[in-house]
């Protein structure tokens, strides 16, 4: 049986964090860059308005495993 892809999506009405959990394998780069607007033990786990459209940007650039993309 083949693993259902859980994408979700978080808007601050200026851009989109699209996340792929399926493809998710290093958290930490996340929490690392943006801990305020990344934290795995929160629902949602994920706090865009944390932070400023450019760093967000910045930060998913950095995403090894391309769980990460913004629209």
């Amino acid at each position: 049986m083949e693993a259902k892809n859980e994408i979700k999506e978080y808007s601050n009405g200026e851009i989109t964090i699209v996340w792929d959990a399926s493809k998710c394998k290093h958290v930490g780069n996340c929490v690392r860059h943006l801990p305020k607007v990344y934290d795995p033990k929160a629902k949602p786990w994920i706090k865009i308005e944390n932070a400023g459209t450019e760093a967000i940007k910045d930060q998913i650039a950095t995403c090894p495993s391309g769980a990460l993309s913004w629209k």
